[in-house]
């Protein structure tokens, strides 16, 4: 597990809580990046334009959970949210491992404006403004890490994300595009009355990363895939 609460930063700087790096490679409060612009593999300017790879999109559509860090004025802090994602269904690769549970066998598409060359894959999660990560996300400028991790693996095969980026708040034609994903991800949500209701009544948000690492130990201990946007 150290891989993912131990491993270094892109350019060999400590990693933060949670296993996400600040934006400078150095350990972020709480995980939470305090400066912008993604950092490249060696900690340098992103590849431009480059697009999130498959393994790292196969990966995000594998997982339903994610642990968010951030920090506010009372210091950093992390929570857990479910989340869905349009990366399979932008790239258009339904024939990838977890693209039928992002879509539901429906292959919506262009989802939340869809995604510009260079951009990475969106995250959909429901929190409350009113909530502390909510109001700290809310904030201009904020930033948050992120990982996503199955619980009782065996460490020779290992796999899990990091990533940060930024969050906002959806509505009208985008929340609606999101909700969509969203229910496709969680069937459980639309099948309750109650739960739905709740739900809709509640904000939707995108997280648009722009930096993820894909750890697989499966392929070599500390084994690595970075990718970040320009």
């Amino acid at each position: 597990m150290a891989e993912m609460n131990g491993a270094e930063g892109s350019d060999g700087g400590a990693v933060g809580p949670g296993g996400a790096a600040g934006p400078d490679g150095g350990a972020g409060a709480g995980g939470v990046g305090r400066r912008g612009g993604a950092a490249g593999l060696d900690g340098g300017p992103g590849p431009g334009g480059a697009p999130c790879p498959e393994a790292i999109r196969r990966a995000l559509a594998a997982h339903t959970t994610m642990t968010l860090a951030y920090a506010d004025e009372d210091g950093p802090q992390a929570c857990a949210v479910l989340y869905a994602t349009d990366a399979s269904v932008v790239a258009g690769a339904t024939h990838m491992t977890g693209a039928a549970e992002v879509t539901g066998g429906t292959g919506v598409a262009g989802a939340v404006g869809g995604e510009a060359a260079g951009d990475g894959p969106a995250l959909y999660f429901v929190t409350a403004t009113t909530t502390r990560h909510g109001r700290a996300l809310a904030e201009p400028g904020a930033r948050v890490a992120f990982t996503a991790q199955q619980d009782g693996q065996e460490w020779s095969a290992l796999t899990g994300l990091q990533g940060r980026g930024r969050c906002r708040v959806l509505a009208g034609a985008e929340r609606a595009a999101g909700w969509r994903i969203y229910l496709e991800r969680f069937p459980f949500v639309a099948a309750s009355d109650r739960l739905r209701a709740a739900l809709e009544r509640t904000e939707l948000w995108e997280l648009r990363p722009d930096w993820l690492r894909l750890i697989d130990n499966g392929q070599g201990f500390g084994h690595k895939e970075e990718w970040s946007s320009p």
